[in-house]
């Protein structure tokens, strides 16, 4: 199975500094592995960028809130964006059909989602639609019923 990530694991993974690099880290080493092992490597992309987490993370990058003072241009963040989809096994994936519909039953469910939310809940229904695993670090991903989700534990 393919999997895609939160912005917050493609985050962690671009800054060493950052608190749950170590996590990240090890799934990064793991999923690999675990493709390379099985020999599904060449076949399909074991990790998969959306357009919206790939301009979350350059965003985050020239951030100084969230880079202090290793905030990077807006043209280098995007060369680490590159760096990454360059790498065999990973996909930046296009929408799969189906995906405007399940991201309206997800926002229209009983329980109404704070406006927080509405970018999680197209990632989710990006990954049912899509039949990927969405990994995150953010436990709210729970509330996506029908979702794949691997949240990972942090140190």
């Amino acid at each position: 199975m393919t999997d895609l990530q939160d912005v917050n694991v493609w985050f962690a993974l671009a800054v060493r500094e950052h608190p749950h690099h170590a996590a990240a880290s090890r799934y990064w080493q793991q999923r690999f592995q675990s493709h390379l092992d099985s020999g599904q490597w060449v076949a399909w992309p074991c990790m998969a960028f959306r357009r919206i987490s790939m301009l979350g993370l350059v965003r985050l990058l020239c951030q100084p809130k969230a880079m202090g003072s290793g905030a990077l241009s807006a043209a280098d963040s995007l060369k680490v964006y590159q760096g990454v989809v360059s790498v065999p096994g990973i996909a930046l994936m296009p929408e799969p059909e189906g995906l405007d519909a399940a991201y309206a039953a997800l926002i229209d469910a009983p329980s109404a989602l704070p406006p927080r939310s509405l970018t999680d809940a197209y990632l989710a229904a990006f990954a049912q639609t899509a039949q990927l695993r969405l990994v995150t670090f953010d436990r709210d991903f729970k509330r996506f019923s029908g979702t794949s989700i691997e949240i990972l534990v942090t140190d």
